[in-house]
């Protein structure tokens, strides 16, 4: 199909305030692939723009900009002002300078906002919807579209209603979001979902079970959930590997966002206990990712943790990485693990560090399972039990030879099935199936 396929595939994303998020990677990574595959394939993002470590192929325009959409929310007369001062809102280097201001986008202040984004041009948001879809039918006229995920999925009676085309939303943390919001709100956005399910023409999911789980929660027909193994870009990460000489000290090392979703408190309190081990004296504790204004108390309690225990020399935090730093950052670790303590539907950093040549270890729960079984570069724990978590690093650690058979399988096979183009082409396959062509 490559260089063949004519139809235009809009993909709608959705920024997260500054923070680099999978998601907007994941989206970025799939629509660049398909452009290299001859795609003729656009990202279009929304709230803020897209902020990824590589090369952003997102258009430099933002629909339902994040201050536009929280201000129809809260004032009635915000709704009539002129388009010419909500496109002046929506402008993304406006947008990037509030979002790099650490704004609260925590999901349990948003339960009214999210409902009403849900129920379209019945919601505080409608002039939002229109322009979004007066842009789709007028400028792009895409042949199918693409949802990021359900919480942007209330244009889709409007698409489906002008555009007459097939809607596919991924699934990729939804969940997450949800549980979080307070008193009556998940319920309702969840029931308000439900009935915009059977509007969609398909849903992507990377792993079984979390298409399972997602089929539950949503009363999604199971027929109508594909799979699309999560793939990584690894173009610029290293196609063979040198072998590891024997340092000074043994680095573990963390790269996700720094807050107790990721389990980064659950890692902190097994690193206690492994260094307690009379010969993980050497071992480090390397920690990069974003760390929000929300999140900065419980780094700091971590720290306070790691102090008690006399071993806060061994902690070392890398801050935010770009994606040069982040190579080297992987290309110094022996051992990589985040435990999540949500269910993970991604995973995209567990790949990057097979991509670089690292062992990870990681709980059995989420996509974990399914992508250490495509990938071989590492093993599973019992998740919730700090005890085990260490005593499986320190089982590793104290075994190269284990590592590296390890490092080299995962690293094989990550940059053999496991990539952004191989996800691409799985997800052009579906493209097609739901259009009715080859």
């Amino acid at each position: 199909m490559t260089g063949t396929d004519t139809r235009r595939f809009a993909y709608i994303s959705a920024g997260a305030a500054g923070m680099i998020c999978g998601s907007c990677l994941r989206d970025n990574a799939l629509v660049a692939a398909l452009q290299k595959q001859g795609c003729d394939a656009v990202l279009i993002p929304t709230y803020t723009p897209l902020r990824v470590d590589e090369e952003d192929v997102s258009m430099d325009q933002v629909f339902f900009g994040g201050i536009n959409v929280f201000l129809q929310q809260k004032s009635t007369l915000f709704r009539y002002v002129p388009r010419s001062l909500l496109r002046y809102l929506d402008h993304p280097k406006l947008l990037k300078k509030v979002a790099s201001g650490n704004i609260k986008t925590e999901a349990r202040f948003l339960g009214p906002l999210t409902l009403s984004m849900l129920k379209g041009t019945m919601g505080s948001q409608a002039r939002e919807i229109e322009r979004l879809v007066e842009y789709l039918e007028r400028s792009l006229q895409p042949d199918l579209v693409n949802l990021t995920n359900m919480l942007i999925s209330g244009v889709v009676p409007e698409i489906k209603s002008r555009l007459r085309v097939p809607v596919v939303a991924t699934l990729q943390g939804d969940d997450i979001f949800l549980k979080q919001l307070r008193g009556s709100y998940r319920v309702r956005v969840v029931e308000q979902i439900k009935r915009i399910v059977p509007s969609l023409d398909g849903f992507i999911v990377f792993s079984r079970s979390y298409g399972e789980k997602m089929s539950q929660m949503f009363e999604i027909p199971a027929a109508r959930i594909h799979h699309v193994p999560l793939g990584l870009n690894t173009d610029r990460y290293p196609k063979s590997l040198n072998p590891r000489e024997p340092g000074k000290v043994l680095r573990l090392g963390y790269l996700a966002r720094v807050c107790p979703e990721k389990g980064l408190g659950v890692l902190v309190e097994s690193f206690i206990k492994l260094k307690q081990m009379a010969d993980m004296k050497r071992v480090e504790l390397h920690v990069a990712g974003w760390l929000g204004s929300a999140e900065q108390p419980f780094l700091e309690e971590l720290l306070t943790q790691l102090r008690k225990a006399g071993q806060d020399k061994a902690f070392h935090y890398h801050g935010v990485l770009d994606h040069a730093e982040k190579r080297e950052f992987l290309s110094q670790l022996d051992l990589f693990c985040v435990p999540a303590v949500d269910v993970e539907p991604k995973g995209l950093y567990m790949l990057e560090a097979l991509a670089s040549g690292v062992p990870v270890v990681e709980p059995d729960q989420g996509s974990f399972p399914e992508l250490l079984d495509r990938s071989g570069g590492g093993v599973l724990f019992k998740p919730g039990d700090p005890f085990l978590l260490a005593e499986t690093l320190a089982g590793l650690l104290r075994d190269p030879l284990q590592r590296q058979k390890l490092a080299r399988e995962g690293h094989r096979r990550v940059h053999r099935d496991l990539t952004a183009m191989r996800m691409a082409e799985r997800t052009l396959a579906i493209y097609c199936e739901i259009l009715g062509g080859d």
